[in-house]
């Protein structure tokens, strides 16, 4: 996954860039008369900024490529994504075999073991220092 960024400034090794936020709605021959895309008007001057950790030589105002390794991104959007559903599922599974856990009881365990999973996988991202940040990529881009 690649994305042209504009250096906004550099402090050493951290350095902050701003992208600018895309739309699905720009190609569509229905952005006029559909609600998604008057909507996607109204905020079409939205940026992104954040700062990474790179030694790429770069200086502000300067256009640079920064990259995300396709596999670590669809790694974590499967597991922040799917693990929370999966542990619903057999939440409900578990305990609708049981036969004697009442049907509201069953409900309110397997969506309090879906909040809890996204507070157990937040806790986990966070011990593992899993960031962002930490797999893009800087290449200065070439004029």
């Amino acid at each position: 996954m690649k994305e042209i960024a504009e250096v906004v400034a550099v402090q050493g090794n951290r350095i902050t860039l701003t992208t600018q936020l895309k739309t699905a709605c720009s190609g569509c021959s229905q952005k006029t008369t559909c609600g998604a895309g008057i909507l996607s008007k109204l905020f079409a001057d939205r940026n992104a900024q954040f700062t990474v950790l790179s030694n790429t030589p770069v200086t502000p105002g300067e256009q640079v490529e920064i990259s995300m390794p396709e596999q670590q991104v669809t790694r974590f959007a499967l597991l922040l994504y799917g693990s929370p559903i999966l542990i619903l599922l057999l939440t409900a599974m578990t305990l609708t075999s049981l036969q004697s856990v009442p049907e509201w009881l069953v409900i309110v365990l397997s969506f309090s073991s879906f909040a809890a999973t996204f507070v157990a996988l937040k806790h986990w991202f966070q011990k593992c220092d899993v960031k962002v940040n930490q797999l893009i990529q800087i290449t200065a881009q070439q004029v």
